[in-house]
């Protein structure tokens, strides 16, 4: 009796699913024409990010501008071991680099999140249900006060009803409202990725502005402790003089002055040392405490030849530029998505399982049972809450817009910036080292004079000065001009992989089609 039973249930089980999905795809053909009109209606929002470009950098004289393009350990062109040692303790364990790559984790994750929404959300349900009913209640004739002649029935006190089962929701997404946010999602995710490489690029342009300002300490140190020396032995030879009655009591107190105020430029130039070696402590992921700085001198680096490649290049090499970039084609898609949302939402529910008032019984042929909806929701009226939600994100896309043009002529102006830099600095530092030699000349000269007691003593104390101001100097245009270079790489966004450009070499990628106007 039980088979009996089943089969044409069964049968009519299966003539609603059937049916039921009929409907929903009469409902897809209906819509699918209003469909290709939302997406021509998604294209506006596409912007144009068209700007100019030079052919080629103002202030650069080099005429193969791909020739030696910087490489990835571009820093190994100072030729100094500890910096690069330095370089890779930074890219292992400088913390803000850290925090910038636990950002793409995060990224990454909310991708997840967000691709979700595409997927139907499958859910599995047991319950127990246990009843107990007022025994009060009776079914049936029977007489008033409890006659001989009536014959009530009690219902059940007690029952209980178990369940499990499939459930399962699922959002079509017609108007691709849900597909445009997720990739936003995936922009904004590489987006991330090239702020890590914004992070490490400035982390390390750090570490090697700090490790030149540590070695610029102590050249200054050096420097002072050697004009130190030369003013006390001045010293030593006015006062043999002062004692054989051939110089005053001036000149002696006149070379003291001198001699202290040369004196008090050490502990400055020692405190600029050790703040320089604490700071890089912290940018190379290190206790201070633990740690030192050897370094020797800035005469013993070499300052590398720089090629800054094509104007163009900027736009897929600085990773600032890249990251906005994302941005601004998340934007886009955010946009799409709050428009998408003022369309139709449908939406497909279902249940499968089993209930049974046993235990045992709950798996049998009888107690299968399902549900299955499908629902439309058109939003009518929402205080403007659609409304706010798309100008709010066209607020965003413009935003990021114009902040990826402000970037990129940034981006420009700083190669130009970094550019006439190295040129300034270089000649500074040439013209610097000549006027430390005649200045060491003249100062060698005046001591012969002082020894044989003809030389004014005013003459040769502004010697002296003359020559400890042109050597501290010196060594000051010579860090000077070593920023200029790392500041030049920074400008240039870092390093390039080795060999010639070639078709798997990043370029410019197309975020919006036939919108975006050819940068190069």
């Amino acid at each position: 009796m039980g088979g009996g039973t089943m089969r044409p249930y069964r049968h009519m089980a299966d003539f609603g699913c059937v049916g039921l999905w009929r409907c929903v795809v009469r409902a897809a053909g209906a819509l699918a024409l209003m469909t290709t009109l939302s997406g021509c209606l998604l294209e506006a929002d596409k912007p144009d990010i068209a700007i100019d470009v030079a052919p080629d950098y103002k202030f650069t004289t080099s005429k193969d501008a791909e020739a030696a393009l910087p490489s990835l350990d571009w820093w190994e062109g100072f030729r100094s071991a500890e910096l690069t040692q330095l370089m890779r303790e930074a890219q292992a364990a400088n913390l803000d680099i850290a925090i910038a790559i636990a950002q793409i984790l995060q990224a990454d994750a909310q991708v997840r999140i967000t691709g979700a929404t595409l997927l139907p959300d499958i859910n599995f349900n047991a319950q127990d249900t246990a009843t107990r009913s007022s025994q009060q209640l009776a079914v049936g004739g029977g007489g008033a006060g409890g006659g001989k002649g009536g014959s009530g029935i009690v219902a059940e006190p007690y029952g209980r009803i178990y369940q499990g089962n499939l459930s399962a929701s699922y959002v079509i997404d017609f108007w691709g409202k849900n597909q445009a946010a997720l990739k936003a999602q995936v922009e904004t995710a590489e987006a991330s990725r090239f702020n890590k490489e914004v992070v490490a690029l400035t982390a390390l342009t750090s570490v090697a502005n700090t490790y030149f300002a540590v070695l610029e300490a102590q050249d200054r140190l050096r420097i002072a402790r050697r004009n130190l020396t030369d003013a006390t032995r001045i010293l030593d030879l006015i006062k043999q003089q002062f004692a054989a009655g051939t110089s005053s009591d001036l000149n002696v107190a006149q070379q003291e002055s001198l001699v202290e105020q040369v004196r008090a430029n050490i502990p400055i130039f020692e405190q600029l040392r050790l703040q320089s070696i604490m700071a890089l402590a912290v940018l190379v992921g290190r206790t201070p405490e633990r740690f030192s700085v050897k370094g020797s001198s800035l005469t013993a680096i070499t300052a590398p030849r720089i090629t800054p490649g094509l104007p163009s290049s900027i736009l897929f090499q600085r990773p600032d530029v890249r990251q906005v970039e994302y941005q601004l084609r998340s934007s886009t898609y955010n946009v799409q998505s709050a428009r998408a949302a003022f369309f139709p939402n449908i939406q497909l529910t279902g249940t499968l399982g089993y209930e049974s008032a046993a235990l045992r019984t709950l798996l049998g042929p009888g107690a299968w049972i399902y549900t299955a909806a499908a629902g439309l929701t058109q939003p009518i009226f929402d205080g403007g809450v659609l409304m706010g939600q798309l100008e709010q994100q066209k607020g965003l896309q413009d935003q990021f817009l114009q902040t990826y043009r402000k970037t990129v002529l940034s981006a420009f102006s700083n190669v130009e910036q970094s550019l006439i830099g190295v040129r300034q600095t270089t000649e500074a530092e040439t013209i610097q080292q000549k006027v430390v030699s005649s200045s060491r000349r003249a100062f060698d000269l005046s001591e012969q004079q002082l020894k044989a007691g003809t030389i004014n003593l005013v003459t040769l104390i502004q010697t002296e000065e003359t020559l400890f101001t042109a050597e501290d100097q010196l060594a000051i245009d010579r860090f000077n001009h070593m920023q200029a270079v790392v500041n030049l790489f920074q400008a240039l966004g870092g390093g390039w992989p080795p060999g010639p450009p070639g078709p798997h070499e990043p370029r410019p990628k197309d975020p919006f089609g036939a919108f975006w106007v050819p940068l190069d």
